[in-house]
C-alpha cells in the first residue's frame, strides 16, 4: 500500500495544515491501496502564492530551455511507465495492456509533444504596423478527472509549462497515485521551485480555493457538467479564463450503405473502452430501422467476445468500474433503462459471474431505445451501449443533436465523401469517420454542455496563450 503523507509546493515536499488522509480504494480488490493527504484550504492558498511567486522568471525563461526541462519530464516518466501503468489499472480498472499503451503511453507521447512544439511555435508575429506576441495567461489551477488520470493531467500541465505558466494541480481524489509519481519525477528534472504544484483533496475545498482565488488566472477543468458549471460561477466573479472538458453522449451514426459488421464492432468498442468511462464514448449507436434485427444480432455476438475480469490479466479485455458508488449508478441506469422499454440484447444489471468482488459491470446493449428515453439521453458513463433506430439520414442528424452534449461521434458509410458531409452536420467537436483512429495532434473539447476550449496539440497550447498587440510608429515615408 502507499501512503503518501505530504504535498509537493514551492518545490518541497511538505506537510499539510489538516491531519485528514483520504483513502485511495483498489477498483478490482476493494483493497485500501493507497492513503493520501486531504488537502486544506490553507495548503491550496500556499500553492497558489508558490506559483504567483514563480511565474515572473517561469514566464521570462526562452522556450528552449523550458523545452528542455519538459523533455527531462517525459523521459522520467517514460523511465517508470510500467509503475505508472500497474498503478492506474488499479486505480480505474482498465486492462493492464491498454494502460500500458494509453493511461501511460499517452502522456509521454504527450509530454514529448509538448517539448516539441517549442522548436517551431511562433510566439509573435507582425500584423502590419502591430507587433502580435503570445503570452502566458498566468497562475493555472488544473482540477482533473479520475477516468484517464495521468493523460487528463498532461493535456493540462504540459502545454501550461511550455507556454511559460506556472501550475497548481488538483488530482482526483479517487485516482490520485499517479500524481504523486508525476511530482516525484518533475522534482528530479530540476523545475524551479514553484513553477509546478501539487495539492490533493476533495474539490469543495481544494478545488473550490483554486477556481475562486484572484490570484488564480486560469482554471482548466475537466469532470462533470454539473462541477463544471460550479468552476464556472466561481471563475466569473474574479472574470477568469476558464477551459471545461465536460460530458458527453456521443452519437455513433451508421449509414444505410455501411459495413454493417465493422461500424458496429467499432462502435461497440468505442463504447466500452476504459468501461465506459470515457467522456467522449460512442454511447448512442444510431442504425436504420430496416437494419435493427441484423444489428441487434451482430451486437451481441462482438459483446460476447468481451471478457470481463482482473485488468491485471492479459487475458481481460474489460476490467471494473471505478468505484462501488459508480457501479450503482450504472447498474440503476441500465435497470432504469429496462423499465423504460428498452430491449435487453445484451449484458444486464446483475453482476458478471463469478466476480462477486470488485466493482464490476456487465458490458450491456439496449436496444430499441427512444430517442428520448433517460438512457439516451444522460451519460451514464460505463459499458452501456443504447442501440436507436432512424428512419431518413435527416432523421439521424437530428437524433445525434439532439443532446446536451456535443463531444465526439462518428459516422459510418460506403462513401466517405457523404459520412463527410453527415459530420459536418452533426454539433460535436470530433467526429470519427469510418473508425478513423485518435489524432493526439488534434483539437479535443467539446460543444453545447461539453464544454469550451480545446486541448492537445498546438491549440492545446494556444489555450494557456494571451494576445498581447504591440503598435509601432512607422518611420515617415
Amino acid at each position: 500500500m502507499q501512503q503518501r503523507d505530504k504535498l509537493f509546493i514551492n518545490g518541497k515536499w511538505i506537510a499539510p495544515h489538516g491531519t485528514g488522509l483520504i483513502n485511495v480504494i483498489h477498483s478490482t480488490t476493494e483493497a485500501v491501496m493507497g492513503r493520501i493527504p486531504e488537502g486544506h484550504a490553507r495548503d491550496a492558498e500556499d500553492a497558489i502564492q508558490a506559483a504567483r511567486a514563480a511565474f515572473d522568471s517561469w514566464s521570462a525563461t526562452p522556450p528552449s530551455v523550458r523545452a528542455g526541462y519538459i523533455r527531462k519530464i517525459a523521459e522520467g516518466l517514460k523511465e517508470r511507465s510500467e509503475e505508472l501503468a500497474q498503478l492506474i489499472a488499479g486505480e480505474v480498472g482498465m486492462p493492464i495492456k491498454l494502460a500500458r499503451a494509453i493511461q501511460v503511453g499517452g502522456p509521454v507521447y504527450n509530454w514529448a509533444q509538448a517539448a516539441k512544439l517549442l522548436d517551431t511555435f511562433a510566439f509573435e508575429e507582425e500584423v502590419g504596423n502591430s507587433l502580435v506576441v503570445r503570452e502566458p495567461v498566468g497562475v493555472v489551477a488544473a482540477i482533473t478527472p479520475w477516468n484517464y488520470p495521468l493523460n487528463q493531467i498532461t493535456l493540462k500541465v504540459a502545454p501550461a509549462l511550455a507556454a511559460g505558466c506556472t501550475v497548481v494541480l488538483k488530482p482526483s481524489e479517487v485516482a490520485p497515485l499517479n500524481a504523486f509519481v508525476l511530482a516525484e519525477v518533475i522534482e528530479a528534472a530540476g523545475l524551479p521551485p514553484g513553477v509546478f504544484n501539487l495539492v490533493t483533496g476533495y474539490g469543495p475545498v481544494v478545488g473550490e480555493v483554486l477556481a475562486s482565488h484572484p490570484e488564480v488566472d486560469m482554471v482548466s477543468f475537466t469532470g462533470s457538467t454539473r462541477a463544471g458549471k460550479r468552476v464556472s460561477e466561481l471563475g466569473a466573479q474574479s472574470v477568469k479564463r476558464v477551459a471545461l472538458e465536460l460530458g458527453g453522449k456521443s452519437a455513433s451514426v451508421i449509414l444505410d450503405d455501411a459495413d454493417l459488421a465493422a461500424a458496429v464492432k467499432g462502435t461497440v468498442g468505442a463504447c466500452f473502452l476504459n468501461s465506459g468511462q470515457t467522456c467522449s464514448a460512442h454511447t448512442r449507436m444510431l442504425v436504420p430501422r430496416a437494419r435493427y434485427d441484423e444489428v441487434k444480432a451482430i451486437a451481441k455476438k462482438v459483446v460476447e467476445g468481451y471478457t470481463v475480469g482482473d485488468p491485471l490479466l492479459e487475458t481481460s479485455r474489460l476490467g471494473p468500474l471505478i468505484s462501488a458508488a459508480q457501479k450503482d449508478r450504472v447498474t440503476g441506469y441500465i435497470q432504469r433503462g429496462i423499465n423504460e422499454g428498452a430491449e435487453l440484447v445484451a449484458g444486464g444489471p446483475e453482476a458478471p459471474e463469478g466476480l462477486d468482488k470488485g466493482f464490476f459491470v456487465k458490458p450491456t446493449v439496449l436496444g430499441n431505445v427512444d430517442p428520448k428515453a433517460t438512457v439516451a439521453q444522460e451519460e451514464i458513463f460505463g459499458p452501456v451501449l443504447s442501440i436507436i433506430c432512424y428512419d431518413t439520414e435527416e432523421d439521424a442528424v437530428r437524433i445525434a443533436n439532439d443532446s446536451i452534449y456535443g463531444l465526439g461521434g462518428g459516422v459510418w458509410s460506403g462513401d466517405e465523401a457523404r459520412a463527410i458531409r453527415v459530420a459536418r452536420r452533426i454539433r460535436t467537436g470530433q467526429v470519427d469517420i469510418n473508425g478513423g483512429p485518435f489524432n493526439m495532434q488534434a483539437p479535443f473539447g467539446g460543444y453545447k454542455q461539453s464544454g469550451n476550449g480545446r486541448e492537445a496539440g498546438k491549440y492545446g497550447l494556444e489555450e494557456f496563450l494571451e494576445y498581447k498587440s504591440l503598435q509601432m510608429k512607422k518611420p515617415a515615408a
